[in-house]
């Protein structure tokens, strides 16, 4: 199933104050453009970094521009769609901080 992305806008703007992080999103749209997923796994298929949360988050965790950018994604796999909405970007260390607090799990930044 093609993947419909929510809030794209969150990615642009993240990338517009994050200059040297705008290649590496960029290379990470044009991946998700042609994705196809009809199961949790197969987003590991397409980025093969990505972390599965548990917890029966239906979270995912995107490592971008060579691990110095984490992306928080929670998803959603309807009958004709899968559905990614971003929830929370930034740089490694700033995602470590929020592991520390148990805050992956429920983030929502945006």
């Amino acid at each position: 199933m093609k993947v419909h992305l929510i809030r794209k806008e969150t990615i642009e703007e993240f990338a517009k104050y994050n200059a040297q992080s705008r290649v590496s999103f960029n290379e990470w749209l044009a991946k998700l453009k042609y994705a196809d997923w009809e199961v949790p796994a197969d987003m590991q298929v397409t980025f093969p970094s990505t972390d599965l949360l548990g917890n029966s988050s239906n979270r995912a965790v995107f490592d971008i521009g060579g691990n110095n950018y984490r992306m928080i994604g929670k998803y959603a796999f309807g009958d004709k769609q899968a559905h990614l909405f971003i929830c929370w970007i930034g740089t490694h260390a700033e995602y470590d901080k929020i592991c520390n607090a148990g805050e992956q799990y429920t983030i929502s930044a945006y």
